[in-house]
């Protein structure tokens, strides 16, 4: 039986307004190995040999067509989608800049999105049973958020870099806060913070003087 937890969603406006998301409790992760003999067993014809190969070659073709810029639709699974970003330690362009060349070299394949079908979302929840998991909360930070920023800009003084993990243990906020709260800053050109890297290696540097 699945099971859901409420989630509290931080209220970054400080609008004093508490708002809550429901989300699934992923018990664990069923791997390619776990899935092939669930399959097998599902489909008593198919023999594991047939279906690795079929598993194999379609995630082979479906590759290779996100990589030749098309997008793939498969019935009762739903659209792929390739996305397209910066390599690491490069930069964005300008939208009238003269750096096309540079760029063309410096993007890259860097991810590929999924859009589920319908029908895979209805046949999904008709395997569904909800309970209920808990509760979970955001972490409050007895700081206010200037608090938060001058911390950050202290740490930042002897060291070279802050993560998020490090934001964390400073301020009191949960990872999604802190995260959020870190990302927002380096997006303000007035609060000293950048950042550098990509996912799941971002890390937070003071930005230098202009």
């Amino acid at each position: 039986m699945a099971k859901y937890i409420k989630q509290e969603v931080p209220d970054m406006q400080k609008t004093g307004e508490q708002k809550v998301f429901y989300r699934l409790k992923v018990e664990r992760n069923v791997d390619f190995e776990e899935f092939i003999r669930k399959l097998c067993s599902y489909h008593h014809g198919i023999s594991r040999g047939e279906a690795l190969r079929v598993l194999v070659s379609a995630s082979e073709v479906l590759a290779k067509l996100l990589g030749e810029g098309y997008s793939v639709s498969l019935d009762d699974w739903g659209t792929f989608k390739a996305t397209v970003g910066l390599e690491e330690g490069k930069e964005m362009d300008t939208i009238d800049g003269d750096e096309s060349k540079r760029n063309a070299r410096s993007l890259q394949l860097d991810g590929v999105s999924f859009m589920a079908d319908k029908k895979l979302v209805r046949n999904a929840r008709s395997h569904c049973k909800l309970e209920r998991a808990g509760i979970v909360r955001v972490n409050r930070s007895p700081y206010s958020k200037e608090e938060r920023l001058q911390k950050a800009l202290d740490y930042l003084e002897v060291n070279q870099v802050l993560k998020v993990s490090q934001y964390m243990a400073l301020t009191g906020l949960s990872h999604t806060t802190a995260a959020n709260e870190l990302r927002a800053f380096s997006r303000d050109a007035s609060s000293g913070i950048g950042k550098v890297g990509r996912r799941p290696a971002v890390v937070y540097v003071k930005k230098a003087k202009e």
